[in-house]
C-alpha cells in the first residue's frame, strides 16, 4: 500500500474552521470522504469523514484487505473513543510523516485521528495538549497578500491596525485552546469482542519498526553524531547545522528539510531530531517541559 496524497476535497475541509470546532461548514463539500493513510507494512488507518455532521469513523486496513476493520466513530460533543493509545497515534502520524512530505508530524493527520487517541492516566496530559496545539497551529490556508492602497497611507494610518493581513490559520488560539482541552469523558473501545487487537498490534510494531531504521539510512549518516547530541542537551541551536549537514549529503526529503528549517516550530524539529538520532518518541518534549 504505497503513500496516497491528501486530496483536494480534504485540503479544502480542512481549511474550513467550522469543521474543526463541530459547526457544520456552510462552504465545504458535503459528499463523504475516504482518507487512507498508509503507515508501514501493507498496514495502514482508514479515516471516513462526513462533512455534514462531523462524524469521523476511524477504521483498520490489513495487508490485501478490501475492506477497513472498524476501531471506533467519533461525533462532535459526544465522548472521545480511544481506540488508539496517545503514543500508538504519535509513532503513527511520525511514520506517515516520512512517507507523505505533505503531511509534516504534527500536522493533518494528528490533528483528525487525535479525537481516536484521547489520553489516558498513562499519558501527560499538558505534553499531548502542546503535540495537540502545534497540529492545529500547523493547518494553514493559501492567502492572498493584499495589494493596499493606491498610494500610501497618510502617517496617522500608518498603524497594522488600519491594514490588517489576513492570517493564513486556520484556527484561532481561543479555538486551539478549546480543542486541546483534555477530555473529561472516553469510551474505551478496546475490549470490544470484534476491535482488531492483533491487527493493530501487528499494525504498531510494523510501524515501530520502520521508525527505528529511519536514522540508519546513507544520507543521514553524517548527521548522526550532531543529532545525538541535541538530542541529548535539548539545545536546537545547533539545527541550522544540522540541517546544513544533511543538504551537503544530499538529503532532499521535504519533511526532514522543512522540520528544521526556519522559521523553527520546536516540536516539529524535536520530532526530526529524534528520529534522525534514534532516539525514543516524545524525548525532547518531556525534556522541555
Amino acid at each position: 500500500m504505497g503513500a496516497v496524497g491528501v486530496s483536494a476535497a480534504l485540503r479544502r475541509l480542512a481549511e474550513d474552521p467550522g469543521f474543526w470546532t463541530g459547526a457544520v461548514p456552510p462552504s465545504a463539500d458535503h459528499r463523504e470522504l475516504r482518507v487512507p493513510f498508509p503507515v508501514a507494512g501493507g498496514y495502514g488507518l482508514v479515516l471516513d469523514v462526513d462533512p455534514a455532521t462531523g462524524e469521523r469513523a476511524l477504521g483498520l486496513r490489513e495487508p490485501a484487505s478490501t475492506e477497513p476493520v472498524p476501531l471506533g466513530t467519533h461525533l462532535p460533543g459526544r465522548p472521545a473513543p480511544a481506540a488508539l493509545r496517545w503514543w500508538e497515534l504519535d509513532l503513527c502520524a511520525r511514520v506517515i510523516a516520512l512517507a507523505d512530505p505533505t503531511l509534516p508530524h504534527p500536522g493533518l493527520v494528528m490533528a483528525l485521528l487525535s479525537p481516536f487517541a484521547p489520553p489516558t492516566d498513562d499519558d501527560d496530559a499538558a505534553e499531548v495538549a502542546a503535540v495537540r496545539a502545534a497540529a492545529y497551529r500547523s493547518l494553514r490556508r493559501d492567502v492572498p497578500v493584499p495589494a493596499g492602497p493606491e498610494q500610501d497611507p497618510l502617517p496617522i494610518f500608518t498603524a497594522d491596525r488600519w491594514w490588517p493581513r489576513p492570517s493564513p490559520l486556520v484556527l484561532g488560539e481561543a479555538a486551539i485552546a478549546d480543542l486541546t482541552r483534555p477530555a473529561t469523558e472516553r469510551v474505551e473501545v478496546r475490549g470490544g469482542r470484534r476491535f482488531p487487537r492483533d491487527g493493530l498490534a501487528a499494525l504498531v510494531r510494523a510501524a515501530s519498526a520502520r521508525l527505528a531504521r529511519e536514522h540508519r539510512r546513507r544520507c543521514y549518516a553524517g548527521a548522526l553524531p550532531l543529532a545525538r547530541r541535541i538530542a541529548a542537551t535539548g539545545d536546537l541551536g545547533a539545527v541550522g547545522t544540522l540541517l546544513a549537514v544533511l543538504t551537503e549529503a544530499g538529503c532532499d526529503h521535504p519533511t526532514v528539510l522543512d522540520a528544521l528549517s526556519e522559521p523553527i516550530v520546536e516540536i516539529e524539529a524535536w520530532w526530526m531530531v529524534e528520529t534522525l538520532a534514534g532516539a525514543a518518541p516524545g524525548t525532547l518534549l518531556r525534556r522541555r517541559m
